[in-house]
């Protein structure tokens, strides 16, 4: 490398006005250095050192396989297409209409179908979850969200819709189910109309 930068007579000017120069060369992989090999190296030690950490600690038995996957996965909820079907799947009987479910920094307008940001607030006591259904999306059920005890059952997600739609926010409290709704028009092209 050094022969190759005295070829060009740059060897000293180079460094002073190009500081990366000699970088490049390291990267592409020519004989002068280890840049790369020392990257790795390092890459491997970082992983190599979590997933020790991970088998240590699934070996102590803090650590189970369940508690990574979505063990409560409920299918059938999600390919519903109606409020009353959705409640049902959810082990429900009619929700009440409630004043106590608030939605804050949700649009009236959505510019961006694959990004319509959604925020609920519950105020129905014991809130135990939260679900956001959208009524013209060809799966209706977009989210659920379990609210443990002693949290504040707020939430504020993204969602896509495919056209303009009511949402509906489905609120679980002591067994009952609550519903509020807002309508949401999407604009195709953000064009605001």
């Amino acid at each position: 490398m050094d022969s190759f930068l005295r070829t060009l007579g740059h060897r000293h000017r180079s460094d002073r006005y190009w500081p990366g120069f000699v970088r490049v060369f390291k990267i592409i992989g020519l004989p002068e250095g280890d840049t790369i090999l020392n990257a790795q190296r390092r890459e491997v030690l970082k992983r190599g050192g979590g997933m020790s950490l991970l088998a240590l600690l699934a070996a102590a038995g803090w650590l189970k396989p369940e508690d990574a996957l979505a063990a409560d996965w409920n299918k059938a909820a999600f390919e519903t297409k109606s409020v009353e079907d959705t409640v049902k799947a959810l082990n429900g009987s009619a929700p009440t209409a409630s004043k106590d479910i608030v939605f804050f920094s949700t649009p009236d307008i959505a510019e961006n179908v694959a990004v319509v940001p959604i925020g609920i607030t519950s105020q129905v006591p014991n809130t135990q979850s939260i679900a956001i259904l959208v009524e013209k999306n060809p799966n209706m059920l977009a989210a659920v969200f379990d609210v443990p005890a002693g949290t504040d059952p707020s939430l504020s997600t993204r969602i896509k819709m495919g056209q303009s739609s009511n949402v509906y926010a489905l609120v679980k409290a002591d067994g009952k189910y609550f519903v509020a709704s807002k309508e949401i028009k999407v604009t195709l092209g953000g064009c605001g109309g």
